[in-house]
């Protein structure tokens, strides 16, 4: 920190910070929304990812349901056969008819699991229709993403080179200022929505919140013999003169 400066010293200082600050500030504008858009769609795309996960494991889930009921199928039907074959050679009418029973009863369980099956299918099919959708979007949003990576790497390969040099330029003035002013400073960076902690009076008003200034106090201003602070919003004045200075 440089020490036994004026206060015009002090105030070119901080008007050079606010204007690197500033342009920084307008760098990255340029990306916008892009970095926190391009987290919200790859969370987006993880989250379709998981859900088309989901399904596939719901299709093979019923696809095993499906061939566990054909399997039952050919036991029922291995089952008549035997009961047909042992009604051949039974002694009475009761052992005949306990034989139909059963036979009648695997016949039953045979249409319960075409039934099922039928219902499977058209679960599987829903499903796959599901399916394709989800992919579809998939792919869309990968697309999507493609695209804001390939627009914010541009912006970034453009404006990269630039920026470093102004943050460089930022963290040498601010080695040059007093920490209890710096702290004032960043502080009002932080607290207004334009970002300016340091403007010069335009038209014998504030260029930050644009309230008139008393005619006194643009002379004192002008002196640049103590900082001064607009008493509307807390900025940081300077003379109209000071900025085209530097």
């Amino acid at each position: 920190m440089a020490v036994n400066q004026t206060v015009e010293e002090k105030l070119k200082c901080l008007f050079e910070l606010q204007r690197a600050d500033s342009e920084i500030d307008r760098l990255r504008k340029l990306r916008g929304e892009l970095p926190d858009q391009i987290l919200d769609m790859e969370e987006e795309i993880e989250g379709l990812k998981n859900k088309n996960l989901k399904i596939e494991n719901e299709i093979k889930a019923v696809t095993t349901s499906v061939t566990d009921k054909k399997n039952e199928i050919t036991i029922c039907e291995e089952k008549i056969e035997k009961y047909k074959t042992q009604q051949n050679d039974v002694k009475n009418n009761r052992e005949f008819d306990s034989l139909t029973k059963e036979i009648e009863f695997q016949n039953l369980e045979i249409q319960l699991c075409k039934k099922r099956i039928k219902e499977y299918t058209v679960k599987t099919n829903d499903k796959k229709d599901l399916l394709k959708i989800a992919k579809d979007q998939l792919k869309e949003k990968q697309l999507d993403l493609k695209q804001k990576k390939d627009e914010l790497d541009e912006i970034v390969a453009d404006t990269q080179k630039d920026e470093e040099k102004l943050i460089t330029k930022s963290k040498e003035l601010s080695k040059k200022i007093e920490e209890r002013i710096l702290f004032s400073y960043n502080r009002l960076r932080g607290n207004m929505s334009n970002r300016l902690a340091i403007v010069s009076i335009q038209r014998n008003s504030c260029g930050g919140c644009f309230n008139q200034i008393p005619p006194q106090r643009i002379l004192d201003i002008a002196t640049r013999k103590k900082l001064i602070v607009c008493e509307h919003c807390g900025r940081i004045l300077v003379d109209s003169v000071l900025p085209d200075e530097i």
